[in-house]
């Protein structure tokens, strides 16, 4: 396992010229066989839920596309459950790849729904990135979902033509995304939750 138990912990070794212990260099980023084989599992099953979610959005779009950014949170949920329950650095990410690469044959958009997945999954990854992996708060899923309801509607303006409706009905899109964003946030907190008390992903001192 090099560095690390087969609990998916970070072995401790003896610092030199100190009583305590220190993590091997790199350790953070060492995935035991057991979090690749659990991110594995959370790949398929997020490819298998995303797969049907994609088809309908993509029906949805020309004809309710309010509605079809209603399921814009889904493309989060994996990944979302995938820190949630195994508290690592980038296993959001891992995830979010792995789930992207089982929709590719079903998506209809070949390997850009792998980008798309990523794209994703990055904003559930980007606030543990800014403490380094070293806090796993609660809170700190909603601001991945938050920035994302901020930051998707921007970019797709020009896709929805959101700059022909009025000022209200943008902020009701603001407001579905948001609101999809944060609910499966909720969601996968949840479900990590229970998939934890179930003795998946083993146990992890860190806060939350």
């Amino acid at each position: 396992m090099s560095g690390v138990d087969a609990a998916g912990t970070d072995a401790a070794v003896p610092r030199r010229g100190s009583g305590g212990t220190a993590r091997k260099p790199g350790g953070r980023f060492r995935f035991p066989t057991a979090i690749l084989l659990t991110c594995a599992a959370l790949g398929v099953a997020g490819g298998l839920l995303l797969a049907p979610a994609n088809w309908l959005s993509t029906l949805l779009f020309p004809v309710a596309p309010f509605a079809s950014v209603a399921l814009a949170g889904l493309w989060m949920l994996p990944s979302v459950i995938a820190l949630r329950l195994l508290r690592r650095p980038l296993v959001g990410l891992l995830v979010g790849l792995l789930a992207g690469l089982v929709i590719v044959p079903f998506s209809g958009y070949g390997f850009g729904s792998v980008a798309t997945n990523l794209w994703w999954a990055a904003f559930t990854e980007l606030p543990f990135l800014f403490v380094i992996w070293r806090y796993w708060g609660t809170w700190m899923h909603y601001v991945g979902a938050v920035v994302v309801s901020v930051v998707y509607p921007v970019l797709a303006w020009a896709s929805f033509d959101l700059g022909s409706f009025p000022l209200a009905v943008q902020a009701l899109f603001f407001s579905i995304t948001l609101a999809s964003c944060v609910g499966t946030t909720a969601l996968g907190i949840i479900i990590a939750d229970r998939l934890r008390k179930a003795g998946v992903g083993g146990r992890r001192s860190q806060r939350s």
